[in-house]
């Protein structure tokens, strides 16, 4: 699991299917910045990882101060999927 920041917005939203760096990642939750007074462009802030890592991230099982980040243009991802499905 890591901290991935987009900077643009490539679509996604949450339970999104990405491709970055070789490897398939869902977004678990986003945080959307800079649509107001923030930077030119949106920032997006996600948590992505693995599908098995969700119930780590369910249960809150990390400590989101002390994960990896890496800074990335929305370009260089690969939408696979661009949300997930709704829970009713």
């Amino acid at each position: 699991m890591k901290r991935l920041i987009i900077h643009g917005d490539p679509g996604i939203r949450k339970g999104a299917l990405i491709e970055y760096d070789g490897e398939e990642l869902v977004c678990f939750g986003i945080n959307r910045n800079g649509e107001w007074h923030g930077p030119e462009e949106v920032q997006l802030w996600c948590i992505v990882g693995a599908d098995s890592e969700y119930e780590d991230f369910e249960h809150q099982n990390y400590i989101p101060h002390f994960l990896d980040v890496e800074r990335v243009d929305a370009e260089a991802i690969d939408v696979v999927r661009p949300q997930g499905d709704l829970a009713v």
